[in-house]
């Protein structure tokens, strides 16, 4: 049996995780963390993974926040960005500007590329957060700037006033590339459809843990992407921190499908953050 028939026939949609198919998801190629992708149309360069700052990320905190505070996640992003991971996913959900900006202080700009996100709506609001955004981050351009948590099929009606403020953005460089972070599967299969996403955040993994739908439905909407020449980035890899368990498995899983560019993952210490960087080589090449 094949990955894509495996997929199709597991049962409820999900991979039993205990019972994992390495062969079936085996590369032929060795990938790494550090890997150079060109994202979308735009062809923003991001490395393959990027650090997730969010990890139960509501309310202006998450748990890199309460955890390492100011300093330790600036240092966190700032030891990633040595080792060559220079992706940096933060939004105003979790409250992780000012860390980025902290970052920043030791890291040149233009070598690394910072993803936000908005819950903006109306062209007022947008234009309130690209200026505060800017100033809490400490940059005067956003590369990846995305339209936070999807959940209706007719957001591109919902947030028409938003989305017409970022593209004015990108056309004066403020905003390098722009798309979604979706949580259903009709605003994602929306997203697919939309000509204003040139980059979507879409929750992925073998188990179905915090998705939109049975993986092998999830994966049809992201070939779709692709195939429109979307950048496709990976999400909730680890289901939220509930796949740490089955980190290796989940790793393979994402690694091996051809409609992700890269993925994020929220490092919540040094050593998880460098065993990461150890094991996703790892998983790529394990048959």
């Amino acid at each position: 049996m094949n990955r894509r028939n495996f997929l199709r026939s597991a049962a409820a949609g999900s991979i039993a995780l205990h019972a994992f198919p390495h062969h079936l998801f085996a590369t032929t190629t060795k990938k790494y963390a550090t890997d150079r992708i060109k994202l979308g149309p735009r062809g923003v360069e991001v490395s393959r993974l990027a650090m997730g700052t969010g990890t139960d990320g509501v309310g202006g905190s998450s748990n890199q926040t309460r955890q390492l505070g100011l300093k330790g996640l600036a240092e966190l992003l700032d030891a990633a960005y040595d080792q060559g991971v220079t992706f940096w996913d933060s939004a105003d959900q979790y409250g992780t500007h000012p860390h980025v900006k902290e970052a920043l202080k030791r890291v040149q700009r233009e070598r690394v590329t910072i993803l936000t996100k908005t819950h903006a709506s109306t062209e007022k609001e947008m234009r309130a957060d690209l200026d505060r955004f800017r100033r809490e981050l400490g940059t005067d351009y956003i590369d990846i700037l995305l339209l936070h948590c999807m959940i209706d099929d007719d957001w591109p009606e919902r947030k028409k006033g938003a989305m017409a403020v970022i593209s004015e953005a990108q056309e004066k460089g403020i905003v390098r590339t722009h798309g979604t972070s979706c949580h259903t599967l009709g605003a994602l299969k929306a997203a697919a459809q939309n000509p204003w996403v040139e980059v979507d955040l879409a929750r992925i993994n073998p188990a179905q843990v915090a998705m939109d739908a049975e993986p092998s439905t999830v994966i049809s909407v992201l070939q779709e992407m692709k195939a429109a020449g979307k950048g496709v980035i990976g999400m909730k890899i680890l289901g939220a921190g509930a796949l740490r368990n089955r980190t290796d498995e989940s790793l393979q899983f994402a690694l091996a499908q051809d409609c992700l560019d890269c993925f994020t993952i929220g490092s919540e210490s040094r050593a998880e953050m460098e065993d990461l960087l150890r094991k996703i080589p790892a998983a790529s090449g394990r048959g």
